[in-house]
């Protein structure tokens, strides 16, 4: 049996190698974007070569959602994956720290599907997935919209306390993934919520459905949650140009979601994440063992 995760607060002195971590990081994100590209670009590349675990979880993943790719155009595009990787470190630490003037560029494209949801008492799941900017694009609309998000806190509480505290103090309400109630109350009283049900974990809510044609645990709760609350499911996603920028797209309110068929609704949302992944594949959180616990009747991937 596994031995149980042993609880340390975050002042431990077990952690303070991690806050001296982030209190480089601080530093760092005073510096100017044309240094930390590059700087995170030759990190990722150390970091690809150094961790090997996550590395195979990578290529697996990627020769599995792109079979039509030869061995090289995966090795490239792990890499890729890794570099974009590090430049979300440095995003997330802008993210927390940076004030918005000193954010790159960025344009919202159909904010007014944003802004009709905002505007209307039903309240919206803000749909969308897990990727690398995650926090970045995530500071810049709560710049602009008032929202909710939905939120895990990572095994580490030194970063779970700085990431909780820099949510707390951009969002409306921070509301723990396994809140449903919460959840829906937000939902019910009009709020914006931040969405990503990408993430597959086994429970009552999940099925076996098809991830980039592949059998992946999916989670289906996203129209269940929907025909609850009453709310709109607005799909949303975030990427980097190559210039630097970036664009955060919203398009409008699903129709006929939920559809009565769960299982339809959430292949639904698996399509729309795919599609999206595929214009930036590079800049999705492709480390998340994706296809994990699947059952016995399927093989493990990462074995």
């Amino acid at each position: 049996m596994p031995k149980p995760r042993i609880k340390r607060p975050a002042s431990h002195p077990f952690y303070w190698a991690t806050w001296a971590g982030l209190g480089v990081f601080y530093v760092l994100t005073l510096l100017p974007w044309a240094i930390k590209r590059p700087l995170a670009a030759t990190l990722g590349q150390i970091i690809y070569y150094l961790i090997p675990i996550r590395r195979g979880v990578t290529r697996t993943n990627l020769r599995l959602a792109f079979p039509e790719l030869s061995d090289p155009e995966h090795r490239r595009l792990a890499r890729a994956h890794y570099r974009a990787l590090s430049l979300g470190l440095f995003e997330t630490c802008a993210a927390w720290w940076s004030p918005l003037n000193k954010l790159p560029p960025h344009e919202i494209r159909g904010r007014e599907h944003l802004e009709a949801a905002a505007a209307s008492d039903q309240g919206a799941l803000v749909l969308t997935a897990h990727v690398t900017l995650l926090e970045m694009g995530a500071r810049i609309i709560n710049e602009q919209f008032t929202f909710c998000a939905l939120y895990r806190d990572p095994n580490n509480p030194a970063v779970a306390q700085i990431m909780r505290e820099s949510r707390q103090h951009h969002l409306r309400h921070a509301i723990p993934f396994d809140d449903l109630r919460g959840l829906l109350r937000a939902l019910k009283q009009g709020n914006l919520v931040w969405y990503a049900p990408d993430q597959g974990k086994r429970t009552k809510m999940s099925e076996i459905l098809p991830f980039f044609d592949v059998p992946a645990v999916t989670n289906v709760a996203t129209s269940r949650i929907a025909k609850m609350s009453g709310c709109r499911v607005v799909p949303y996603y975030a990427h980097r140009e190559p210039d630097g920028s970036y664009v955060l797209e919203a398009q409008p309110a699903w129709e006929n979601f939920p559809s009565g068929d769960h299982s339809a609704d959430a292949i639904r949302v698996n399509e729309f994440i795919e599609e999206q992944v595929r214009r930036h594949p590079e800049q999705y959180f492709w480390v998340h063992k994706r296809y994990k616990h699947r059952g016995e009747d399927l093989p493990d991937v990462y074995a």
